[in-house]
C-alpha cells in the first residue's frame, strides 16, 4: 500500500481528494492547520504548518506521493494580504519541494494551481500561482522530482466554506431571500464539481502520461454568470430578490483566464460529470442542514 500526504488536505479540494485516494487503496496523511470534519477513521491526521520545513520533512518519511493545496485562495483576501499570500503559497510550497528533494522516496509531487497562473488577472493570489508553478518545474530541471501541475477551473461542491464564490450566493440567499451579485452578465465559468475533480486528481498520478505536465481540470459546459443565478433562482422557487450590485469585479476575468505564455497545460475532463443543477441542489441542502444545526 502506497503513501500519500495531502498538505491542505483538511480543506474543501483536499478533503474530497483525500477521500478519491482512500476509495483506491492509498494510505492517506492529511496534514493541515486543523482536522477536518470529514476525516475517515482510515487517514491518519498531522496538524503541520508548511512554513515549518523540519516538520514538512518528518511528515514526507515513508510517503511516495505528495499533493499540495494549502494556499490562500480567495482572491479578495489575498489582494489584502500579500504578504501572508506570497509566504503561504510560495514559500510553504517551496518548503515542501525542499522536503521531496531531501527525502528521495518522492514519485510524483502534485501541484494545486489555479486557472490564475496564466492570467493578467488574480493580483498577488495569480502571482503566486505561477512563480510557484515555476519553482516546481525547476526543482524537476534540477534534481529530478517529478511533478504534476493541476490548474483548478472554478469548483463548486457540498463541502465549500465562505471563500467559495457559489457556497456564499447559495447561503446569502437560504438566510436572506436575496441574489446580489457582483460581475457582468456576460462573464463566462466552466464550473466543475469537486468530487468530479478530485476523481481526475486521483486518476493523475496512476499514469505516467501526466508525469511532468501542466492539467487544466474545469467542467465541460461554458456557463455565463446570468445563467449560474438564473438557475440558482429557478432551483429556489423563483422567490429571490435578484439585483446585480455592480458589473465591475475587479481581479477576476471576464471569458478566459489566460494571458499569452509558452507553457501549454492540457485539458482533462470528466466523464461521467455531476451535472450544475443536481450539484447546486445538493449544496442548498447541505447548507440548509447547516444552518438549522447553527
Amino acid at each position: 500500500m502506497k503513501k500519500v500526504i495531502i498538505f491542505g488536505g483538511s480543506g474543501f479540494l483536499g478533503s474530497y481528494v483525500a477521500d478519491e485516494l482512500e476509495k483506491r487503496g492509498f494510505k492517506i496523511i492529511v496534514a493541515d492547520l486543523f482536522e477536518s470534519e470529514f476525516l475517515s477513521k482510515k487517514q491518519e491526521f498531522l496538524k503541520l504548518d508548511i512554513l515549518d520545513l523540519n516538520k514538512v520533512k518528518k511528515a514526507l518519511k515513508g510517503c511516495q506521493y505528495v499533493y499540495n493545496f494549502s494556499a490562500i485562495a480567495e482572491l479578495n483576501e489575498a489582494a489584502k494580504n500579500p504578504l501572508k499570500t506570497i509566504n503561504v503559497n510560495v514559500i510553504g510550497n517551496l518548503n515542501i519541494l525542499e522536503a521531496c528533494k531531501e527525502v528521495g522516496t518522492i514519485e510524483r509531487f502534485v501541484y494545486a494551481s489555479s486557472a490564475y497562473a496564466l492570467s493578467a488577472e488574480g493580483s498577488f493570489y495569480g502571482i503566486s500561482k505561477q512563480n510557484s508553478e515555476k519553482l516546481t518545474q525547476e526543482y524537476h530541471r534540477k534534481y529530478g522530482l517529478n511533478y504534476t501541475v493541476i490548474r483548478y477551473g472554478s469548483l463548486y461542491g457540498e463541502r465549500a466554506s465562505h471563500n467559495n464564490y457559489i457556497y456564499n450566493l447559495l447561503r446569502t440567499a437560504i438566510e436572506t431571500g436575496k441574489l446580489h451579485y457582483i460581475g457582468n452578465n456576460d462573464d463566462v465559468r466552466e464550473y466543475i464539481h469537486a468530487g468530479d475533480a478530485a476523481k481526475l486528481s486521483a486518476d493523475i498520478i496512476l499514469d505516467k502520461k501526466y508525469e511532468n505536465e501542466h492539467i487544466i481540470l474545469t467542467g465541460s459546459e461554458k456557463l455565463k454568470r446570468i445563467e449560474l443565478i438564473t438557475m440558482i433562482n429557478e432551483i429556489m422557487q423563483s422567490r429571490l430578490d435578484v439585483k446585480q450590485i455592480s458589473k465591475n469585479n475587479i481581479g477576476h476575468y471576464k471569458i478566459t483566464p489566460y494571458s499569452y505564455r509558452p507553457i501549454v497545460a492540457k485539458k482533462l475532463l470528466a466523464n461521467p460529470f455531476i451535472d450544475l443543477g443536481q450539484g447546486l441542489l445538493n449544496c442548498i441542502q447541505v447548507i440548509n442542514k447547516d444552518i438549522k444545526k447553527s
